[in-house]
């Protein structure tokens, strides 16, 4: 007869989320996992794979997890969405006291090159917010928010990586005044 699992792995794969979220692959051992999700190390294998698997899952699921898109697609003034976009990036980053930063961004810098199946997932996400960021931007361009000499696609990859920069600024240092200071200078850009 076969077992039934003794525990949630919805539950045990958000407990591991957050732990590779605080700590990172790499300090993350497999002693941590068995600790942190309360399951035994041959469980998790069985039901997640090794390490690699269970954090490339838990990566998944932070990257469902966030709605910064939907609001970029809603009808209506786009430079208003945008901003509030870049408002909440930076209320987000403030309000972490565990300057755990954005997991993908994390994930981006811990696996560096060496790991192309974590960067494609990196990758993907950060295509579809540039995705979302340009149809804005050439939304806010049709309704003459935005001037009409614009380019929204270049527009849209420095909002990404002006995003990506105040994840990793926040981390270090989370200063709320350089954090508001280089969303207001990155609007004049969009709109000027």
């Amino acid at each position: 007869m076969a077992r039934t699992k003794e525990f949630d792995p919805d539950v045990a794969l958000q407990h591991a989320l957050e732990l590779f979220w605080e700590r990172g692959y790499e300090s993350t051992s497999m002693a941590d996992l068995v600790e942190r999700l309360g399951v035994a190390k041959a469980s998790i294998y069985a039901t997640f794979g090794g390490k690699r698997e269970l954090y490339v899952k838990a990566l998944d699921r932070y990257v469902r997890g966030r709605d910064v898109i939907g609001p970029l697609s809603q009808p209506g003034p786009a430079v208003p969405a945008i901003r509030a976009l870049l408002d909440s990036y930076v209320a987000t980053c403030l309000a972490d006291e565990l300057r755990r930063g954005c997991m993908v961004v994390n994930s981006a810098v811990e696996f560096a090159a060496r790991d192309p199946a974590v960067l494609a997932k990196v990758a993907a996400s950060w295509t579809e917010l540039e995705t979302a960021l340009t149809g804005a931007l050439v939304r806010a361009r049709a309704q003459g928010e935005i001037p009409a000499g614009k380019d929204p696609q270049a527009l849209a990859a420095f909002l990404l990586v002006l995003l990506q920069g105040l994840q990793v600024l926040a981390r270090a240092d989370p200063d709320p005044r350089r954090l508001r200071d280089a969303v207001d200078q990155a609007m004049m850009a969009v709109q000027i």
